[in-house]
């Protein structure tokens, strides 16, 4: 399917280097290591955030072969990201097959996570730019912080719509920003430029994180690649249950599954605000998100790769996976 989208076609043999970079074993890197990423990226994915990195640098004119070490390194850190994601989680599934920590003990899994963490660094590094790696390490911290704020704030009750965003910001949209600016930063373009794509990145993965939240509840598990309702099992409130609750502060039915989150109490819940209203606005507010993206790319130059910036931020609200 993404094949056959602009946005993917336009970036289509850069994306093939991308692949090519993610899949090289340094030398003395441990087998396991080696083994262990080539599964994790070959388990595929969207590849989001390579796809951005390189459309931005074509639109800003940036030097492709630096563009192609960026595109890598933010997928490697997204990669790294999802190896302690699932074992802060116990996922044991993701995409559809087992997660690293589902196999490995926690101690390797925490290490692996590292190193690929380590690797998404020197592939950034390799673009020679002090700007982008200034702003992957600022990136960095704000991933890690979210997950602490989670940890120690996160579970307790329902929270508020701006927590939610804060929360959304840290785990997905900033790092998408990363990737929109990216090549605008390789490209030494003025300042305009850099915060248009930024903003563009971040109201883009606001909205990304809310579909897939939206999915959480209404898509099925093979869709999913794990069980449909995990945020709500691991005592994660996101926008569809505020949103609902926003309607029905007091339902006891959804008030049971955040308080005394048993599995019939989840499965209750999934099926009571799938069937809702909540569903709808939440894809409403991600829809608003999206435009406010697409305006924001107005200070860009005009042409394909701006276009398909513009049509990779509609197949976001529009995915079904």
């Amino acid at each position: 399917m993404l094949g056959e989208l602009s946005f993917y076609r336009l970036v289509r043999d850069d994306l093939a280097r991308v692949e090519a970079v993610l899949r090289e074993r340094p030398s003395g890197q441990h087998p396991a290591i080696g083994d262990a990423l080539e599964y994790l990226i070959g388990r595929g994915g969207k590849r989001i955030r390579p796809i951005l990195v390189l459309l931005s640098a074509h639109l800003c004119g940036a030097d492709m072969d630096r563009a192609v070490w960026a595109a890598a390194g933010a997928e490697m850190l997204h990669t790294a990201t999802l190896i302690h994601d699932d074992l802060i989680d116990g996922s044991l599934m993701r995409r559809g097959a087992a997660t690293l920590n589902s196999r490995w003990s926690p101690g390797a899994t925490v290490l692996t996570g590292d190193y690929a963490f380590a690797r998404a660094a020197y592939l950034i590094a390799r673009t020679g730019s002090v700007p982008l790696t200034r702003r992957f390490a600022e990136t960095l911290m704000v991933i890690c912080n979210g997950e602490i704020r989670q940890m120690f704030d996160g579970r307790r009750g329902e929270g508020t719509r701006e927590e939610y965003e804060r929360r959304i910001y840290a785990k997905t949209a900033t790092l998408i920003a990363l990737s929109a600016e990216a090549g605008a930063i390789l490209a030494e373009v003025e300042g305009e430029a850099v915060r248009a794509l930024r903003t563009y990145g971040e109201r883009l993965g606001l909205a990304f994180q809310i579909v897939d939240d939206v999915l959480d509840f209404v898509a099925d598990e093979k869709t999913l690649g794990k069980p449909v309702g995990s945020d709500l099992r691991q005592g994660l409130v996101t926008l569809p249950t505020l949103l609902f609750l926003e309607r029905h502060p007091d339902h006891p039915t959804v008030r049971r599954a955040i308080e005394s989150p048993s599995p019939e109490a989840v499965d209750a819940a999934v099926r009571l605000i799938a069937g809702s209203s909540a569903i709808d606005a939440a894809l409403d507010e991600a829809r608003r998100y999206i435009d406010q993206a697409v305006a924001a790319l107005t200070p860009c130059p005009d042409g394909p790769y701006r276009a398909a910036l513009e049509d990779l931020a509609r197949f976001v609200v529009d995915r079904r996976f």
